[in-house]
């Protein structure tokens, strides 16, 4: 964590996971925009209001029985 930062940041967020999800799933991941990608994994991309927002998609990714294969967050 570099200074200046807190754990409560908002911030622009990617999360890929290892196989497509169906569009059903879309509507769980809230405002996250899903991507299939042409290698067969899923792009999750968008704005998470803190880091208690963050661990809760990782709990859906986990439930859902997903690899997760990738976190990154982005620079505003």
């Amino acid at each position: 964590m570099s200074s200046g930062t807190t754990r409560e940041e908002s911030g622009e967020y990617e999360v890929r996971v290892g196989r497509h999800l169906d569009d059903r799933w879309g509507e769980w991941f809230g405002d996250l925009t899903m991507t299939r990608e042409p290698d067969g994994t899923t792009t999750l991309r968008g704005r998470v209001a803190d880091q208690a927002a963050l661990h809760g998609i990782l709990i859906k990714i986990r439930d859902l029985g997903m690899v997760l294969l990738a976190v990154r967050r982005f620079d505003d």
